[in-house]
């Protein structure tokens, strides 16, 4: 405690040079710096500062701010938490999260230039609208109103007429179950279907299943082409087949945090101000024809590193923010994205609840 750098008035608080290696990860031209945190609880006893992670300080520190919600996507500042559980979320909401999506395809005609197999896996990708929370998961492959959505397609391009673009639109759907009789049955035992619905689906639901984009383009048919087949939709992850994850895409980046070491004027202002490809930077007139450079928009910044470099580079730090994450979520259309943020934060609650069970 005699050091220079930690006068004895500020026993209980780091020191300025101290607290931005724990709190900040240095951006400098060449690369980062201060990438690893402290982990250990007992690293800065020595001057009376706790390090370590406790559930109250968790819940003090912790907070959700929500800068952008619309149908299909949402931005958000998760501020208090480790990378580590960032990551957790953006890795459930990619692999865990369940979605409804086309499983198998009974093809009955094709006559299109489209394999049916490529046809099956185009029919997969489509989102399909339907609320994966109403719907279990199938076993024992005994499709029924609880684990099936099924679809039929039946299009045809008459000969003579220009082609024929089909779209996922055209996709009917189906409460009652599957139309298609399965083998002949033997004589006096009544035909079966390959569902087994008791009940139509729109008592479960209550609206109509479709698709969430009804534009897609599922093939194009020449004159005297045809497709018909039959689509059962089943409940599923992404972490067993990409069809089933309910995110385009789900990623975080750290809050940027864009410090000036000095003043920059004049000629070097305008200079820096040039550089950022982002509009970081902007002028502040100081009258008597004087200006100086400003930071006016550090979340935008892209860590691009223009600004570290060259005459300005000695005046100008880049930092991020460790703690604090901007979350961004872009939702297929199965469910809103606030929605699937809270099903991340349940599937990683019951994570949690499992390994305590194990362990105890």
């Amino acid at each position: 405690m005699d050091m220079d750098d930690v006068p004895t008035q500020q026993r209980n608080k780091l020191p300025d040079h101290l607290e931005r290696q724990r709190t900040r990860v240095t951006c400098k031209a060449d690369a980062p710096t201060h990438t690893q945190g402290f982990q250990y609880s007992g690293a800065f006893a020595a001057m009376g500062v706790d390090n370590s992670v406790s559930v109250e300080k968790f819940c003090n520190s912790f907070k959700i701010k929500i800068n952008r919600l619309t149908e299909d996507d949402m931005e958000f500042d998760m501020i208090g938490v480790d990378a580590s559980i960032a990551n957790a979320f953006r890795r459930i909401l990619i692999a865990e999260v369940p979605t409804m999506a086309i499983e198998k395809v009974f093809m009955v005609d094709n006559t299109s230039v489209i394999a049916d197999e490529v046809l099956s896996h185009r029919l997969g990708l489509i989102p399909l609208d339907a609320d994966p929370r109403l719907f279990d998961h199938i076993s024992d492959d005994v499709p029924n109103e609880r684990n099936t959505i099924v679809y039929k397609l039946h299009v045809s391009c008459e000969k003579g007429s220009q082609r024929l673009t089909v779209k996922s639109g055209q996709l009917e759907w189906l409460p009652e179950g599957s139309q298609l009789l399965m083998a002949s049955a033997a004589q006096g035992e009544k035909q079966k279907t390959y569902t087994s619905f008791g009940q139509s689906q729109k008592n479960i639901s209550g609206r109509s299943i479709g698709v969430k984009y009804k534009d897609i383009t599922i093939a194009r048919l020449g004159p005297g082409q045809a497709i018909e087949l039959e689509a059962h939709a089943v409940k599923g992850v992404g972490k067993v087949h990409a069809k089933w994850s309910p995110v385009a895409t789900a990623w975080y980046r750290m809050l940027p945090e864009v410090v000036l070491l000095k003043e920059i004027k004049d000629g070097e202002a305008e200079e820096l101000v040039k550089k950022c490809p982002v509009n970081v930077f902007d002028i502040e007139d100081l009258g008597n024809g004087a200006k100086r450079a400003v930071v006016a928009r550090p979340r935008a910044c892209t860590l691009c590193r223009e600004c570290v470099m060259g005459p300005t580079g000695e005046q100008v730090e880049l930092r991020r923010v460790r703690d604090h994450f901007i979350f961004t979520i872009e939702s297929t259309g199965a469910l809103p994205p606030e929605v699937l943020f809270t099903e991340a934060v349940k599937i990683l609650e019951e994570k949690c609840e499992r390994v305590i069970s194990e362990l105890s």
